[in-house]
């Protein structure tokens, strides 16, 4: 996924109120960008680090930029939760995700469940006309240890809607069709990834319900650039969860 305008450099002030941040760019005027993370962003929120934001398209927008990454180490995470359904659909499309090829059509944001919206509906034609598979798409920017072995992790905050999203795939399952819960490591420096248990407990005993009924489990990494962020390999799901 290509960002449509120039990223801006900038120092990260301080992130308040959760969806604003105070960025001071290169010469020195400080400006307050979206955050499109709800989240506690808990170890990519570190004062004085260099982040990049993104000018806003609509100029009757109240806040003129988006903060879209913030380099830890050296490595760039990307921050913006409006973007991994896109990258995702994109990786899809362009076969970066084999485990879910072959599907003839792909639809976003689709009504299911109990007052749900899938992020994204794949369908079959042909002989198989018919079978659907639900992907439910997490954005993982978390890692507490900066070890090269360390795991990225998910959620960095208690998900009541995480988990009810778990509930509605095992339903699907249910049903007979395939659900999958992708999560998307919006960052390219770790081996695998790990449920914070210890964060939300009650979201990682979700997690090991919905995987018993048939619920899918696939994380996969991305590389960053001020110009792209790329979808790159699976990442190994590292079980069982710990409490």
């Amino acid at each position: 996924m290509k960002f449509p305008d120039p990223l801006i450099r900038g120092r990260l002030v301080k992130r308040y109120k959760r969806f604003m941040a105070d960025v001071e760019l290169e010469g020195g005027t400080v400006v307050t960008a979206h955050c499109a993370n709800s989240g506690s962003m808990l170890s990519v929120n570190e004062p004085g680090a260099e982040v990049w934001i993104s000018p806003a398209r609509n100029p009757d927008r109240k806040l003129k930029f988006t903060w879209e990454m913030i380099r830890i180490g050296r490595t760039l995470v990307g921050l913006n939760t409006s973007l991994p359904n896109a990258i995702v659909a994109e990786a899809i499309s362009t076969g970066r995700i084999p485990e879910l090829a072959g599907y003839a059509s792909l639809r976003r944001e689709v009504k299911y469940g109990e007052n749900s919206r899938i992020d994204i509906l794949l369908e079959s034609d042909g002989p198989n006309n018919g079978d659907k598979c639900y992907v439910e798409v997490k954005s993982v920017t978390m890692k507490r240890d900066l070890g090269k072995d360390a795991p990225v992790e998910f959620p960095d905050a208690v998900t009541t809607r995480g988990a009810k999203h778990l509930v509605e795939l095992a339903n699907m399952v249910k049903d007979g069709h395939r659900a999958v819960m992708l999560y998307l490591a919006q960052r390219a420096d770790s081996p695998g990834f790990a449920i914070a248990a210890d964060i939300d407990p009650e979201y990682g005993i979700g997690l090991i319900a919905a995987r018993a009924a048939g619920v899918e489990v696939l994380c996969y990494g991305c590389t960053l650039t001020k110009r792209n962020i790329t979808v790159t390999g699976r990442i190994p799901f590292l079980g069982p969860l710990a409490f």
